[in-house]
């Protein structure tokens, strides 16, 4: 099994593609130069494989590439973030 996840800015979202299938999404707004993550969807037939895992680590990866700062307001993203605390650098102070 083969993860891609790539950035649609269009749709504002990070998508994961599973073999070539899209397999899910995390969705996110803009706050000025912060991506507020709000809401995290895998498609029934990938529950429990990791792929919401692989998902929301590709989409964090991509942001600290390019310098970004992100807030967690998806639940997913959130309990993501507290299990792997190497991403913990990424949350934006609150304002």
């Amino acid at each position: 099994m083969s993860f891609l996840v790539e950035e649609n800015t269009a749709k504002r979202r990070f998508e994961i593609l599973v073999d070539d299938a899209l397999a899910g999404f995390t969705a996110y707004t803009l706050r000025g130069e912060t991506l507020v993550f709000t809401h995290t969807e895998v498609d029934d037939r990938f529950q429990g494989q990791g792929v919401g895992a692989a998902l929301v680590r590709g989409a964090l990866d991509q942001v600290r590439a390019r310098g970004g700062r992100i807030v967690p307001q998806c639940p997913f993203v959130a309990s993501f973030i507290e299990r792997h605390p190497e991403y913990a650098d990424l949350v934006a102070d609150k304002p």
